[in-house]
């Protein structure tokens, strides 16, 4: 299922790529499963996904937007400025691209439209890739390690913090009363 999900989200963004991958590397950190293999199976999939996706947007992206409906969802300016964005930022824009969630799923299909050249897609959007997936899986992974540890601060914090809350309503409340005296 980590798998289908992180192909997924390169296909529908909205698919749950990153509970599916988080939920994995959780029970890795908690010795059901093996963190590498949840990144190994993530990455390979993910990345396949977008090459995927990369290919046919090159392969007919540029023929549906330039019929009826595709020129009513994209004008002819607004691909040309993603091509030239494309050329601008390049390989950097890519990779970073790829860090930020929602837009890592626009990449592939409009670097396809736009002929970005496989290899100029392909190594940033897997190095990025790799670097998000493999550092989601090492920190929630070290979280379901120190699942007690985590709780135990958390537990500290939320006391704290509903200290601090029931402070600032005393604090709010008392300044409702004098401005409604005045």
């Amino acid at each position: 299922m980590i798998g289908v999900f992180a192909a997924l989200e390169n296909i529908f963004p909205p698919a749950p790529a990153d509970v599916a991958i988080g939920l994995g590397a959780f029970l890795a950190g908690r010795g059901t499963l093996d963190a590498w293999t949840v990144f190994a199976v993530t990455w390979v999939c993910n990345v396949t996904s977008a090459a995927l996706v990369y290919a046919v947007g090159r392969r007919y992206g540029g023929a549906f937007f330039a019929g009826r409906i595709g020129r009513r969802l994209l004008s002819e300016r607004t691909l040309a400025h993603i091509a030239e964005a494309y050329t601008e930022h390049g390989t950097w824009g890519i990779f970073v691209s790829r860090l930020l969630p929602v837009w890592r799923a626009v990449v592939p299909p409009f670097a396809g439209v736009a002929r970005v050249p496989a290899a100029r897609f392909l190594v940033p959007m897997a190095l990025a890739s790799a670097l998000y997936y493999g550092a989601l899986t090492f920190l929630v992974a070290t979280l379901g390690t120190n699942l007690e540890v985590v709780t135990r601060a958390l537990a500290r914090v939320n006391i704290f913090l509903g200290i601090l809350a029931a402070a600032l309503f005393i604090v709010f409340g008392v300044w409702i009363v004098r401005r409604m005296k005045r």
